[in-house]
């Protein structure tokens, strides 16, 4: 039984990541504030005998013994990012460094989900890990996209100053049960409107492309990353290389939920990317991981989740 702090752990990848490490029989520490994480995702990880949950804010510091540390901790969609950007740079900025400490303090290894955001809108596609990124440092994403790439130097620096054992993790668009459906992200908002038969809302032409990966894909990358004997650091991609043009996956949506919803196009935000999709050789050679959730069975899967909220 391994000893791990989840930070992060009422949010969408975290609370499922701690369910997964308990069904592992794993004894998991979650941390949260509840600033975007949603207190029902707690509820379930409540009933396993080996999950303790702590509310804290991780720009403050703390003190819990651990093995492992997965740093999930920030707001992750534009609308929750931007509602205080200065408070999601404290919490990638002052929260990585906190958790750095601690990592030291017990020796234990720390893995920081780091984002496909710090690439920017590419000029290079698809996106390897080589590749540094054409980010806008004072556009309105700038808060998340540059916040991330701040803690990645953190975790690098630990590393060669201190011997830190560091894991960098980029995760890419990633769906499924336990997103928040208010977080204004593409999947939990098409899902959602179509349910409620309201017109599905794609900003720009719909051209743009993303790479969508189901989360049991993305926990499994993780947990290789985090477990790998290899001393492999990162970074390194984890999501789904299959690309698709927004437009198409709107259409899933509408295969996929009996609706009369229609599709309308709205102004296109300021920096949002107009492609985005992984190069997985990394994480196929160092970890021998890739995605294998068909996005049919993964939209789905989500649209359970979400006919149970709403």
């Amino acid at each position: 039984m391994t000893k791990i702090l989840v930070t992060g752990a009422a949010g969408f990848i975290g609370s499922n990541l701690c369910e997964r490490l308990l069904k592992n029989g794993d004894e998991v520490i979650g941390i949260d504030n509840f600033y975007t994480g949603l207190r029902e995702n707690i509820q379930k990880l409540k009933g396993y005998k080996n999950f303790t949950f702590i509310e804290h804010d991780i720009t403050k510091p703390i003190d819990v013994e651990c093995e492992q540390i997965y740093n999930l901790a920030c707001p992750a969609s534009p609308p929750h990012y931007q509602k205080d950007p200065i408070y999601t740079l404290k919490t990638s900025i002052d929260g990585i460094q906190n958790m750095l400490e601690l990592a030291r303090k017990y020796d234990a290894t720390i893995l920081q989900s780091s984002t496909s955001e710090v690439y920017g809108n590419p000029i290079v596609h698809p996106q390897t890990e080589k590749y540094w990124g054409n980010v806008n440092p004072i556009g309105i994403r700038s808060c998340y996209d540059e916040g991330k790439r701040v803690a990645e130097t953190f975790m690098m620096d630990y590393h060669r100053k201190y011997g830190t054992k560091i894991r960098i993790i980029r995760i890419f668009n990633t769906y499924g049960p336990n997103m928040d459906p208010k977080d204004g992200r593409v999947v939990s908002n098409f899902i959602i409107q179509a349910l409620k038969g309201e017109d599905i809302t794609i900003y720009g032409d719909g051209t743009q492309t993303r790479s969508f990966c189901y989360v049991d894909d993305l926990l499994e990358g993780m947990v290789r990353m985090m477990n790998n004997k290899q001393g492999f650091i990162g970074p390194v991609n984890l999501g789904n290389n299959e690309e698709r043009p927004i437009n198409d996956f709107a259409d899933i949506v509408l295969e996929l939920v009996d609706t009369k919803s229609k599709i309308i196009h709205k102004e296109l935000p300021s920096d949002d990317p107009l492609q985005r999709r992984p190069n997985l050789e990394t994480a196929k050679r160092e970890l021998d991981w890739e995605p294998k959730v068909d996005i049919r069975d993964g939209i789905r899967k989500s649209i359970e989740y979400f006919k149970t909220k709403i």
